[in-house]
């Protein structure tokens, strides 16, 4: 009998997984659900984009790019991080991909011999681990509290580097606080990690949905940095798998040399229709749905703490709330079965991001409209009795 590669048991499980069958199969037998568990947007791609797909399938542009991706569209992905998040980047160092996890593939197989160590905060989101895991490398999740906005800190490179210990792979805006990494702590974290000699993958896929300061890419500190990102959150193309790296010059082509094999190149028809992504009239439609997330933040923020589900960091992106519920409950996996079950709200328990946190938070997505935020809040309070 053939046996399995011992590093399939090393692999994270997603908890919500059995969650989201259970939602589902309560969805079938006729039970209204509503999901503040999944991280896809409810908006789909603008129809400039749609209409852009119909065009290059017509013209029969559905064969295989080079592996980097389209020259066009590297070049628009460069000037769109020039514009947006004030980093200046020569396109050759991009490379697109199927997906941000294509990128994360790259990224880990280029940098990570078997048994090196790679920090992360907890709460982190949980495939990000499993890249590193399938890399032959080992993700060493370290406590993060509010007071550092679940971030890794200059303080957690000092204590916990070790001698296995390669580099960091961190996010700003985080999946699943929505939190940002403040600057002067990304700069102090850089240069602890750069004193070691080590490398540093940054997640930047919610980097265009922020609620207060406009950000600026990690790339403006330090050009080395490894940056991923993707098509599917702030450009709403889920679905379509695409996404890109930024890579040092140093470590492009081997990148591209594993993406020739691994992948061939990204889906091509996604590629010329990611080009519409960058025109005013559709960059204006995605800063309306920006706006829409933050109204929708907005309304949530009060409401929760209103019913006794702290917020302890104020989340600044992306479309998630890491939420304290030890005023209602210590065991975040019976309060959020109980919560799907008895009031029809569907909610990720904190154990799918860390163990730091895990029996008291929850994360909530306000990736759904506001009529059904509203109703799961007063669904929320019939629970809580509030």
């Amino acid at each position: 009998m053939s046996r399995l590669a011992s590093r399939t048991e090393l692999v994270a499980p997603f908890h919500a997984v059995e969650l989201f069958k259970q939602a589902n199969a309560l969805q079938a037998a006729g039970r209204d659900i509503i999901s503040l568990g999944i991280g896809e947007p409810d908006f789909t791609a603008p129809q400039p984009v749609v209409e852009a797909l119909r065009r290059a399938a017509e013209q029969g542009l559905g064969q295989y790019t080079a592996p980097a991706g389209l020259a066009a569209l590297r070049e628009r992905i460069a000037l769109y991080y020039e514009q947006q998040f004030r980093a200046r980047v020569d396109p050759s160092r991009i490379l697109v991909t199927a997906g941000a996890s294509g990128a994360l593939s790259l990224a880990t197989l280029a940098l990570i011999n078997p048994g090196d160590e790679v920090l992360m905060p907890d709460p982190s989101y949980p495939a990000n681990q499993n890249f590193i895991t399938a890399a032959g490398g080992v993700a060493r999740l370290i406590p993060a509290s509010a007071d550092e906005r679940f971030q890794l800190s200059a303080r957690h490179i000092r204590e916990h580097w070790g001698p296995a210990t390669r580099g960091v792979l961190i996010a700003s805006p985080s999946n699943p606080t929505g939190a940002t990494i403040s600057r002067p702590a990304l700069k102090e974290l850089i240069a602890e990690v750069r004193a070691r000699d080590g490398f540093i993958i940054m997640d930047e896929i919610y980097l265009g949905l922020f609620y207060e300061e406009a950000p600026l890419s990690a790339l403006t500190l330090d050009q080395d940095i490894i940056v991923i990102n993707s098509f599917s959150k702030y450009f709403h193309m889920t679905g379509w798998r695409l996404g890109w790296i930024i890579a040092p010059a140093w470590m492009t082509a081997v990148c591209e040399r594993m993406a020739s094999s691994l992948a061939i190149c990204a889906p091509s028809l996604a590629q010329h229709a990611a080009l519409a992504c960058f025109e005013p009239e559709t960059m204006a439609i995605y800063e309306e749905r920006r706006l829409a997330f933050k109204q929708r933040r907005d309304y949530l923020l009060p409401e929760l703490e209103r019913l006794g589900l702290r917020v302890p960091v104020r989340p600044d992106g992306a479309f998630y709330i890491y939420a304290d519920i030890r005023e209602h409950s210590q065991d975040s996996d019976a309060f959020s079965h109980l919560l799907l079950h008895e009031a029809g709200v569907a909610a990720v328990p904190g154990r799918d991001f860390g163990h730091a946190h895990a029996s008291y938070t929850l994360r909530l997505a306000y990736s759904t409209g506001m009529d059904r935020l509203q109703e799961a809040i007063a669904r929320l309070g019939r629970f809580l009795g509030r």
